[in-house]
């Protein structure tokens, strides 16, 4: 008897999503089929208005397609309800935005525990977690510290902990170096790498070929379609 390949955590089909612009329809994506597998790290690539900005909020339940299917961890998402989307969000997926979207007035360790918040998780359980989170991205001792008093790597450090706090199936991060300077840059893309060593699956939406080449897979999207998936050779490959 042999075993049964193992489930992926994303599995698209047909994906196609529609916008209206005026009395013109742009088809922002073409009949997507995708998997991503649990463990893997994959980024998205393309230019501005290729699609990959709308696969990726359909990939992290913002956006649902107009045809086809999206499948997260076994559950067809794309069929799903708002009020169900929203639960998907906050438990199955960490975002990283190249904007950090932290709460100005909040600190670093507030910051962290929203999700878990949202999640109706106890105050005191809410506090230990998101200071574990902090000390798993090196920022233990700037818990009490607010965004302003942070800088932009150490900002997207806290984005990185708020992301990973819920302990999600997936690690979504759209263009997490876009705000930083070179040298820190690279630091948020070494933990990231650290980050799939030890086992999260990471898809990182980007226009850099640098941040794509740290992924094992970069999936080139083009006027709406996956047009190559070239998996990545090298010391960045896992």
């Amino acid at each position: 008897m042999t075993n049964s390949p193992p489930e992926p955590l994303i599995r698209t089909e047909g994906l196609v999503r529609r916008y209206r612009m005026g009395r013109e329809t742009v088809d922002a994506l073409r009949s997507v089929d995708l998997e991503i597998h649990r463990g893997e790290y994959a980024a998205i690539t393309g230019p501005s208005g290729s699609g990959k900005s709308t696969l990726m909020n359909i990939l992290g339940c913002l956006d649902t397609p107009d045809e086809g299917s999206y499948w997260l961890n076994g559950h067809l998402v794309s069929a799903m309800r708002d009020s169900q989307l929203a639960h998907v969000r906050n438990r199955e997926i960490g975002f990283v935005f190249q904007s950090f979207a932290l709460l100005p007035r909040a600190t670093a360790l507030q910051n962290v525990e929203l999700p878990l918040l949202y999640a109706g998780v106890h105050r005191r359980d809410r506090a230990q977690r998101a200071a574990d989170a902090l000390a798993r991205v090196g920022l233990a001792d700037r818990a009490k510290h607010r965004p302003a008093e942070l800088s932009g790597g150490q900002r997207q450090r806290v984005a990185i902990a708020r992301a990973l706090v819920t302990q999600p199936s997936l690690l979504l991060a759209d263009e997490p170096t876009g705000n930083l300077d070179t040298a820190t840059g690279e630091e948020i893309l070494a933990l990231f790498d650290e980050l799939h060593r030890a086992g999260n699956t990471v898809v990182v939406v980007t226009h850099e070929a640098d941040v794509a080449a740290r992924a094992q897979r970069t999936l080139r999207v083009l006027d709406g379609r996956i047009v190559s998936d070239t998996p990545r050779t090298g010391s960045h490959a896992a």
